[in-house]
């Protein structure tokens, strides 16, 4: 167990001092206005999203922008009245497109969003954003400057995800941890530095960086979309992943069955549907989150206090995030049972797929994008 602690907090002090500052509460962009303002065209890809659609949709209707933009609905073949609810908005600038099926090799989202910007005309500007993102008034504006202070081809941002429910305190902060973990923003906003990642809910995008990567049929089957699509962008471009203070989630994670579903949906996609890679990251993770709560309270001498030790590293480097959910810190010693739920997800994801579940979401399941 000795030698197992000193590994934990030899770990530790590398993802503390040189894994990008992945802890840090991140960049985050305040209202701005673009120094000119080119035409936007907004994208939203929807399917059975009659609770939060018109919500969505008003914000998005309501954006501050100085400069000409419309709104692009996308209905995927919903089941339930969510082109109805749009069409009710009765806004001239909502155009509602009754989304064609979809091809062999292409997810639906994807598919969606490529069958919108489709329609986008000349605008130097795509905004894709998810049906169930509510935006202030000053965001689209924000999100121009931003891309227009650097010259940056992909501006995305972390929105605030709902955080209402005793499942989605006590889970919810660690999802944006964990995936901080993963692609660490300040390697992301690197040009120098291969990392790249997205956040799906909010992804600005100039119509140049499309053209150059051959549009969404360059990540068609891609089931990390945004990951896939900034990864693209980023091979000769320059992407900036964000915080935002200016747009939120308005779906609930209620119960921690929903927040399971979430993990298992995805987890083993990230993995790339490889058993090698389950094994390896199940190893790594038992030895970060849980070696050090194990050495602590239960092995003696040296192992111990290293156990101690990686045990206050890894609570304190979530102290951040916690601070931005307005959580107590008193939550921060509890992050190893939260990540062994997580690492729970990640096995359910790949027994899910060797079983033939494959990956589902909103009625479909995507077991082999490739047929």
């Amino acid at each position: 167990m000795t030698v197992l602690a000193a590994l934990a907090v030899a770990v530790w002090l590398y993802l503390l001092l040189a894994h990008g500052r992945f802890w840090q509460a991140g960049p985050m962009l305040q209202a701005d206005r673009p120094a000119d303002a080119p035409a936007v065209t907004v994208v939203v890809p929807a399917r059975n999203e009659a609770p939060v659609i018109e919500r969505a949709l008003r914000s998005l209707l309501s954006q501050d922008y100085p400069g000409p933009f419309r709104v692009i609905l996308i209905d995927d073949n919903s089941t339930d009245p969510t082109s109805a609810i749009a069409r009710g908005i009765g806004n001239p600038r909502l155009e509602i497109v009754a989304g064609a099926p979809r091809p062999a090799g292409w997810s639906g989202k994807l598919w969606a969003v490529s069958q919108g910007l489709s329609r986008a005309g000349d605008a130097e500007f795509c905004l894709l954003t998810d049906a169930d993102i509510v935006h202030a008034p000053q965001h689209l504006s924000t999100l121009v400057a931003q891309a227009q202070r650097t010259n940056l081809d992909m501006v995305s941002e972390m929105v605030a995800l709902a955080c209402d429910s005793s499942a989605e305190r006590a889970l919810v902060p660690a999802f944006v941890f964990f995936f901080q973990l993963l692609y660490p923003f300040a390697r992301v906003n690197d040009s120098l530095h291969a990392t790249a990642a997205a956040a799906g809910g909010t992804i600005l995008i100039r119509r140049r960086a499309l053209a150059r990567i051959g549009g969404m049929e360059a990540v068609r089957g891609a089931l990390i979309d945004d990951v896939a699509l900034a990864a693209a962008v980023k091979k000769g471009g320059r992407i900036w992943l964000g915080h935002s203070l200016l747009a939120r989630s308005i779906r609930p994670y209620p119960k921690v069955a929903d927040i399971w579903r979430m993990i298992t949906r995805s987890a083993y996609v990230q993995l790339r549907f490889s058993p090698l890679l389950l094994v390896a990251t199940t190893l790594g993770m038992a030895l970060i989150w849980l070696v050090p709560p194990a050495a602590a309270l239960f092995a003696h001498g040296a192992a111990r206090w290293l156990g101690l030790l990686a045990w206050i590293m890894l609570a304190a480097s979530y102290l951040p995030t916690l601070q931005r959910f307005g959580r107590s810190v008193a939550w921060a010693p509890f992050l190893p049972l939260v990540a062994a739920f997580y690492m729970a997800g990640t096995i359910g994801s790949a027994v899910n797929h060797h079983l033939g579940r494959g990956v589902a979401w909103k009625g479909r399941a995507y077991q082999d994008l490739t047929g």
